[in-house]
């Protein structure tokens, strides 16, 4: 998926290098697979993540992501990379043919926060705490805060 104000990479003139026209996104991230979420506590793991700075999760084709933003601490001014001949091999065997040069990074869900996550999984089994107070087995998390006392 592309917008339409996003340069494609038929926009270029044949022969031209993509790198001398983006803005180095495959190195401004990284996103690892994580397990699909079947139950609370995967849940909770999930909200752990989002706890985190910088942190985001996404479900692209059914597979699930924690995404890191991140900037690769060799990433030049120019977007160019400043260790290229001793790169790791990761980047070495990535290429512009796949990249996400056009990309608008639509995904099927995105999670930016805890809170998103939770809403995520109460539709999914219903409320975490149930009427009683008591917390589901498979929670990780602390029991709720009371509220404090009105003076």
């Amino acid at each position: 998926m592309t917008s339409p104000n996003v340069r494609r990479r038929a926009d270029l003139p044949k022969g031209e290098n993509l790198c001398d026209h983006c803005s180095a996104k495959c190195c401004r991230y990284f996103a690892l697979p994580i397990d699909e979420p079947v139950s609370r506590k995967d849940f909770d793991f999930i909200r752990w993540y989002l706890l985190h700075d910088r942190a985001t999760v996404f479900v692209d084709e059914d597979t699930w992501y924690l995404l890191i933003h991140t900037t690769c601490k060799h990433l030049q001014d120019d977007n160019r990379c400043g260790i290229y001949e001793t790169r790791p091999q990761i980047c070495r065997e990535y290429t512009t043919n796949e990249c996400e040069f056009e990309d608008d990074w639509c995904y099927e869900r995105y999670f930016e926060t805890p809170e998103q996550i939770d809403e995520y999984a109460e539709a999914m089994f219903g409320p975490q705490f149930p009427q009683s107070g008591r917390r589901k087995k498979d929670s990780i998390r602390s029991r709720k805060p009371m509220g404090l006392p009105v003076l």
